[in-house]
């Protein structure tokens, strides 16, 4: 699996994670609303840490500077 992520959104995408869970936990959302917000976080944090976004590679979208 090939990085596809910038830096910036290896910090955005954590940082969004979070706010959903706090939107969450804090009864904000709840029901199926908050059930797919938890489940965008986890994705987001999982694609932040690896580096890959498998959407980006589907539509062919880089972020990350090409390495020459």
């Amino acid at each position: 699996m090939t990085t596809n992520m910038g830096k910036a959104d290896r910090i955005i995408r954590p940082l969004l994670a979070i706010a959903f869970i706090a939107l969450y936990f804090t009864e904000t959302v709840t029901g199926t609303l908050g059930i797919v917000l938890l489940v965008l976080a986890g994705i987001f944090l999982l694609t932040s840490v690896v580096g890959s976004c498998p959407l980006y590679s589907l539509f062919g979208i880089r972020t990350c500077p090409v390495k020459g």
